[in-house]
């Protein structure tokens, strides 16, 4: 997951004790809506006058989505197994992380947003529990769920339920990456389709990057793991890396990054490991790294400049910062303002070309995507959703 921070001059400045307190009872709370000042107000609000909204939300269901907070409540839900930079804390550990995007969905998009962690691992317990609590909330953000669950989990609820779902380690890093990627060719007068992309990592963020980059037209994608690259005469593959396989690396390479990055136009890291100078020295001409791994970075991006001519992190220190936030509050506002009953592969592509379309104007080596705390960001990103939601169809 990727969230806002400051800039660096006031990172350094930060102290335990500061960021403590400003923990202390959570990053949320609840506002009212109606007020509750004396006694007329509390019995509309409450007894007796909340009974007749129930009656009649009980003749006709549909009625929730106006008379409740359901249709714009997000919940943020997660079993705290592959928190970033952290990995494996546990729920109650990761519920600062689920509180802090939940306040995401709050300052951007405006929508209410509640953390929801779940004290198991096991899938068909956390579709389960979420198909049970489905008329509480009108959307689900899953996160920080380790691979290959993350997988059968998501498809599993988005098959169960009738409202948008979405990953956001795998389709909003997926997202923001497509649109720094067409901010980079844009800058150097390229086609997207014309570019050689290896993508280290094949866990939630390596698969859905490998997805979009395919539907957007980059034929020439190989993906690594830990053993090297995913081709399809390896005999150690789990079920979604063997489909990735068929999909990927026309090529044919084989073997591991050093044969991967020869000659490559693209580097994108979304794993935790590093990759030496000397590697990225041997990608083609004007080629471009996104070093996306936090805290630390695949390689350093100052040393990646002295030969890469477009260079992306996921730090907010550093020039072309990829962040989630870019995509996850647009996202789902769109789909919510359509009422849209699933995320497509199209509603992801649109929400790309937005985040792109916001900083088109004033591209840069150093600035090919918009900042996270562009204010035009969130409402460029709604708009393409919502659009392109009505237009596959998938609206209630």
């Amino acid at each position: 997951m990727s969230i806002v921070s400051e800039p660096a001059s006031l990172q350094r400045e930060l102290t335990d004790e500061e960021i403590f307190a400003a923990h202390v009872g959570g990053k949320l709370s609840v506002e009212l809506n109606a007020p509750l000042n004396d006694q007329r107000d509390l019995s509309i609000a409450y007894t007796p006058g909340v009974a007749q909204v129930s009656r009649a939300i009980h003749a006709d269901e549909t009625l929730a989505d106006r008379y409740t907070w359901t249709n714009r409540l997000v919940v943020v839900v997660s079993d705290g197994s592959a928190v970033l930079g952290l990995g494996d804390i546990g729920p109650r550990a990761s519920l600062p992380v689920m509180e802090g995007k939940s306040a995401l969905f709050k300052n951007f998009a405006g929508l209410n947003s509640i953390p929801l962690v779940l004290d198991t691992k096991n899938p068909d317990e956390i579709v389960e529990t979420l198909i049970r609590l489905r008329p509480s909330f009108g959307a689900i953000n899953l996160e920080d769920i380790s691979a290959p669950r993350c997988f059968e989990i998501e498809q599993r609820v988005i098959d169960a339920l009738d409202c948008p779902v979405m990953h956001d380690d795998q389709h909003g890093t997926a997202i923001v990456v497509l649109a720094a990627l067409k901010g980079a060719v844009e800058v150097q007068h390229r086609n997207l389709s014309s570019l050689r992309v290896v993508i280290s990592g094949a866990g939630a963020a390596g698969v859905a990057c490998a997805n979009i980059l395919l539907a957007a037209g980059i034929a020439d994608v190989t993906v690594l793991d830990s053993k090297g690259i995913v081709s399809e005469d390896r005999r150690d593959l789990n079920a979604v890396k063997v489909d990735l396989a068929a999909r990927t690396n026309p090529a044919r390479r084989r073997g591991g990054i050093v044969e991967a990055l020869d000659g490559a136009d693209v580097f994108l890291g979304v794993s935790a490991g590093t990759v030496p100078e000397e590697l990225i020295a041997t990608m083609a001409k004007k080629s471009i790294v996104f070093a996306l791994s936090n805290p630390d970075p695949e390689i350093h991006p100052d040393i990646a400049r002295r030969h890469a001519a477009i260079v992306a992190t996921g730090r907010s220190d550093f020039p072309n910062q990829i962040n989630n936030v870019l995509a996850l509050p647009g996202v789902f506002k769109g789909a919510l303002d359509a009422g849209a009953r699933r995320i497509t592969e199209g509603m992801k592509l649109a929400a790309a070309e937005a985040i792109f379309s916001v900083v088109a104007d004033d591209l840069a080596v150093d600035r090919i995507v918009p900042s996270p705390l562009d204010p035009r960001v969130a409402s460029s990103v709604a708009q393409a959703v919502a659009a392109a939601a009505r237009t596959e169809g998938v609206t209630a």
